[in-house]
């Protein structure tokens, strides 16, 4: 990967790395909080690296949750990582050994950035998409480390800490509303969601919701493909055809 890719990806994930420091930093005092170093917080980041699973983390390692816990939660809440990979399997084509990588750095943050970023015109896209997810996989063990340093030395209460990841899913929530025309998705995401949140639980309502979404979307898929060719035209100044 040469300069000028590196020079192309780093303005556009300069808002994931203010976000990254900050919740990295936030994951690192409360790993430090439990009595795991900076140590811990470089490799769990480098090989886990999902946000909101190491977050978890701390809670399942905090009580000695067993394998079998640890696996089915861990599951529930990245499921939806699922979805993520089957909607970039075009940007993904001919990555070759990338793709591997590509598939295991898919955060909530760099999906947001690949599904909506264009490569520009003077370099290759699969050299780009792939500077994106590792500048965000660095940023993100980078904080993780500095807050595990951090809380060795420095006495910090970490209670309540854990809120700056769902301040984070807020921003790219926004950022994403205010970045697409039709809302129909967003909007059924949250419908589902609440449906899901009523009828079985907090502790239960994921997997619904998300198997929900997933139906609803293909099942609207054809509707949602017109809408953004008929606003692609529309952009451009041509004719409907």
């Amino acid at each position: 990967m040469n300069r000028k890719v590196l020079s192309a990806a780093f303005p556009v994930t300069v808002p994931v790395l203010m976000g990254y420091l900050a919740i990295g930093m936030a994951f690192g005092f409360m790993l430090q909080g439990i009595g795991y170093d900076a140590i811990w917080a470089f490799f769990m980041s480098l090989t886990i690296y999902a946000g909101s699973g190491q977050y978890l983390g701390v809670d399942l390692l905090a009580t000695c949750a067993t394998l079998g816990t640890i696996a089915v939660m861990t599951l529930l809440i990245n499921f939806r990582h699922l979805v993520y990979g089957l909607s970039l399997l075009e940007k993904f084509r001919g990555m070759g050994l990338r793709k591997v990588y590509m598939m295991f750095s898919l955060t909530d943050e760099t999906y947001a950035l690949l599904s909506s970023v264009e490569a520009p015109p003077d370099v290759e896209p699969r050299d780009f998409y792939f500077a994106i997810a590792l500048l965000n996989h660095f940023y993100w063990i980078a904080g993780s480390v500095i807050g595990a340093v951090a809380g060795a030395i420095l006495p910090i209460d970490t209670k309540g800490i854990d809120f700056a990841m769902t301040a984070l899913f807020i921003v790219i929530a926004v950022e994403q509303w205010t970045s697409y025309s039709d809302h129909l998705p967003a909007i059924l995401g949250a419908v589902f969601t609440l449906v899901s949140l009523t009828l079985v639980g907090a502790d239960n309502m994921l997997l619904p919701a998300l198997c929900a979404i997933v139906l609803a979307l293909l099942f609207l898929r054809k509707h949602l493909e017109q809408k953004e060719n008929h606003a692609h035209t529309e952009e451009k100044g041509e004719p409907p055809c």
